[in-house]
């Protein structure tokens, strides 16, 4: 992943527009994109600084999190539901969620659904 460009150099590059140079001159002189110059003098009029926001990290659990009585109500009445299931009743509320993202939210939570054998292995039996 690409890092964000020092706070230092878009200071620079605010300071030199605030002081009378175009964005794109201020660009070229830094060597720096004309749409970053941009970018950067928008930030600081909007926030008060050019400061960039924080990358990586998980930006869409909230919105299955936001469901998480609801769906861990459902498992405790059906202990064999299928993530399947568990999207058709999401659905029904008007959520629309894929399998993997039930998968991740379950996996966040170390709970998981192995499926076993109904009965033990018959050990009378012969190897063939």
């Amino acid at each position: 992943m690409v890092k964000p460009l020092s706070l230092d150099l878009r200071k620079r590059i605010v300071a030199a527009v605030a002081g009378g140079m175009s964005r794109r001159k201020a660009a070229e002189r830094f060597g720096v994109s004309p749409a970053s110059a941009v970018r950067y003098c928008a930030l600081d009029a909007k926030q008060g600084d050019a400061r960039p926001r924080p990358q990586g990290g998980d930006r869409h659990s909230h919105k299955i999190e936001a469901h998480a009585d609801f769906i861990l109500d459902a498992v405790a009445r059906k202990s064999d539901v299928t993530l399947v299931e568990l999207r058709a009743l999401l659905a029904q509320k008007g959520v629309s969620v894929a399998v993997s993202t039930l998968w991740r939210f379950f996996n966040r939570r170390r709970i998981t659904f192995k499926k076993r054998l109904r009965t033990p292995a018959n050990k009378a039996a012969p190897m063939s």
